[in-house]
């Protein structure tokens, strides 16, 4: 459909993906919607140097358009981490995406890629790639829930919260004039999707809703650009993983054996597969109120030895 390579793509009339391949941890996708003079900018990137060579690719576009607004989807870093460098725009999000910015801070990983011993090595592993320091953690301006109609010089863009899912306040972005939707981590395409709020219900439902704008060009958070082929085999892994983690869970297993015991078949092949640990957890804890999730620093390390075991 389009080229997979780093850089600006226009994937519709005025429409924009920028593209950080392989799609790995931390190398997500952004968004700009430019309208008669003024842009919108879907997610800033997971450091000031991604960051700032995002926005000069840009700058063709946006000298005659300037961002004037920027729309976080979420509060993963590498969605937002880059907030300082487009400061004097109004940035949007999710109510429960904005809140749950301030639980990891840009400072948070730092410490965590500088830390000795065991714990910093494994952290490296995941996000060595980026540099953590000096980052000020810049919240969004305007907060929502449920919809928001943005005007882009004339463009209705449409501003859709679909979250609880992959974290807790997850927001789509729904051009309609231009058939294209940007997902988010909603959508990962070719790596594996991580579901760290759940439940994956929340998420299945998301994908549904996705196909049912009727894009014709849908954005993923991570990976190639896509339409909703890709976002039916998402939806499509996520009820494969509820299915397989509810039979085990309902027998008694351990979720961490249940993740080592679920055969992937071709899903064994996506990026990043070891993910299946926090998503058979998050399953668990879903459907368990009394259950209680491993720390996060358990949590990388078990999809560490997954993916070293292999």
């Amino acid at each position: 459909m389009f080229d997979y390579r780093l850089g600006v793509h226009e994937v519709a009339d005025g429409c924009h993906a920028y593209l950080q391949p392989d799609g790995g941890w931390g190398y997500s996708n952004a968004g700009l919607v430019v309208g008669d003079g003024r842009s919108l900018l879907v997610d800033t990137l997971f450091d000031l140097r991604l960051t700032d060579a995002m926005l000069a690719a840009m700058s063709p576009l946006t000298r005659g358009a300037p961002i004037t607004t920027c729309v976080n989807t979420h509060a993963n870093g590498d969605h937002c981490y880059g907030n300082e460098r487009v400061a004097g725009a109004e940035i949007i999000a999710s109510r429960a995406a904005a809140e749950e910015m301030q639980h990891v801070p840009p400072a948070m990983l730092a410490a965590l890629n500088k830390a000795p011993g065991e714990v910093g090595e494994l952290f490296r592993r995941f996000f060595g790639d980026f540099d953590f320091d000096g980052i000020t953690l810049t919240v969004p301006t305007r907060t929502f829930e449920g919809r928001l109609d943005v005007d882009v010089a004339g463009r209705v863009v449409e501003l859709i919260e679909v979250g609880p899912a992959h974290t807790n306040g997850d927001v789509i972005v729904h051009v309609p004039d231009a058939k294209t939707v940007y997902t988010g981590d909603i959508l990962f395409i070719n790596g594996t999707p991580i579901v760290w709020a759940g439940p994956l219900e929340n998420w299945i439902a998301a994908c549904d809703l996705i196909v049912s704008l009727g894009a014709e060009v849908v954005v993923p958070g991570h990976g190639p650009i896509t339409d909703n082929a890709g976002v039916v085999q998402v939806r499509d892994y996520l009820s494969f993983v509820l299915s397989e983690a509810s039979t085990r869970q309902d027998h008694g297993m351990d979720a961490f054996d249940a993740a080592r015991d679920i055969a992937l078949g071709a899903y064994g092949n996506w990026g990043e597969f070891g993910r299946i640990c926090v998503n058979v957890d998050t399953v668990y804890r879903s459907r368990d109120a009394t259950y209680k999730s491993p720390d996060v620093v358990e949590q990388f390390r078990r999809m560490a030895s997954l993916e070293s075991s292999r």
